[in-house]
This record gives C-alpha cells, structure tokens and sequence, in this order.
C-alpha cells in the first residue's frame, strides 16, 4: 500500500509565497518587481489582482526583526558594553538588511495565505479549487 503523506494546503501555499514562486502551482514568479506582486501567474494563470497585503507584511517585519535584533543588542549591551556609536553603527544597518531581506518572502506568504483562505477576490478561486479536490 502507498503511504503519501498528506500536505496542508495553507502551509504549501503559504510556503510557495514565502519562496517568491505562485501559491497555485509553485512555478511561476509571484514578483513582477521588489514589492509589486504580478497580475498573473506566467505559469498556471492564477490572477493575483484580488490581494490586498497592504501593510500587513511591514508590520510582521518589524516583529520579526526587532525579536532578532532587540535580544542581540541587549547580549552586545551586557557583555561588552560598548560606545553608543558602536551599537548604532553595528544595529542600524542590521535591522535595515534583516527588513530589506524579508519584506518580499513576508509578503509572498502573506498572499499565499489570503490565496488559500479566499479572502477577497479570492473566494471564487478557492471555491474552484475545492471542487476540484471533491472530484478526485
């Protein structure tokens, strides 16, 4: 007997959105440009139009980065004790490269999620998908 091991849709979606590629096949590019999310999959044709991250991914960001960069500094602040200039010229440039670098995954997941759940114009996309899983 085959054993496959069964895969949660949101986190797949979710997943594919934090690796840039379309939450819907896994293939095509979710990025047209750093921030600007393409109208549609070069691959299976899904529309993104529908998705409304706004500034929901800057603000899980600044969660993500300030529980990374906020514990570092207080060990750097305890242990060294170094010059204030020290820590700004050291941190500042950390937690801008930590928010450059996750901005886009953060808000790939952040459409893979709204995809899977069918928020906004999405609905009509999630309910097809759902039919399709009923038929097989």
């Amino acid at each position: 007997m085959e054993s496959r091991r069964k895969t949660n849709p949101l986190l797949q979606a979710m997943w594919r959105g934090f690796r840039k590629t379309c939450p819907a096949c896994g293939e095509g590019k979710l990025f047209g440009r750093f921030l600007k999310i393409v109208p549609t999959c070069e691959r299976c044709g899904e529309d993104y139009t529908p998705q409304k991250a706004d500034d929901f991914p800057a603000y899980c960001v600044i969660a993500v980065v300030g529980h990374i960069v906020v514990p570092l500094l207080m060990i750097f602040e305890i242990y060294y004790d170094p010059g204030f200039w020290v820590e700004v010229a050291i941190f500042a440039p950390m937690s801008g490269v930590l928010a450059l670098m996750l901005l886009q995954p953060i808000k790939g997941s952040i459409v893979g999620l709204q995809w899977e759940l069918g928020m906004h114009g999405f609905h009509r996309a999630k309910q097809t998908r759902l039919a399709a899983r009923e038929a097989l």
